[in-house]
């Protein structure tokens, strides 16, 4: 894998095939689940409608998965699939109450790709 970072104004390449790290494999999963069209749409929609401080209640920031399928127009069954991926690369967080199973964005994962982001561009 080759990165490239920033000093003073210049590009550095480093090579990082022999070091595997757990940043780099966390990132890895992350977009790879979001490299799927349908569930790239998924997360955006998530990320639109379950704003954490934007909404008055922690319920009214969640959305169940048939909500989102109603949403989206995708049948529940492969909302859940994509859901399962995003959950599985930390993306979202999901909790069953009752027989809904509500799902909202993981802002602190949100925030790790912000600053994966800024670090890449040497801010």
């Amino acid at each position: 894998m080759l990165w490239l970072t920033r000093e003073d104004n210049s590009f550095i390449f480093l090579n990082m095939s022999n070091n595997k790290n757990e940043n780099t494999m966390e990132f890895s999963a992350m977009f790879k689940a979001l490299s799927n069209e349908h569930r790239l749409h998924v997360f955006l929609y998530l990320a639109k409608y379950c704003i954490p401080g934007e909404l008055s209640t922690e319920r009214e920031m969640r959305l169940t998965v048939g909500e989102l399928g109603e949403g989206l127009n995708i049948a529940p069954s492969t909302v859940s699939h994509h859901l399962k991926e995003l959950r599985q690369a930390g993306l979202i967080r999901m909790d069953r109450k009752g027989k809904n199973i509500e799902c909202w964005v993981e802002q602190a994962t949100v925030d790790k790709i912000i600053m994966f982001f800024q670090q890449a561009k040497g801010e």
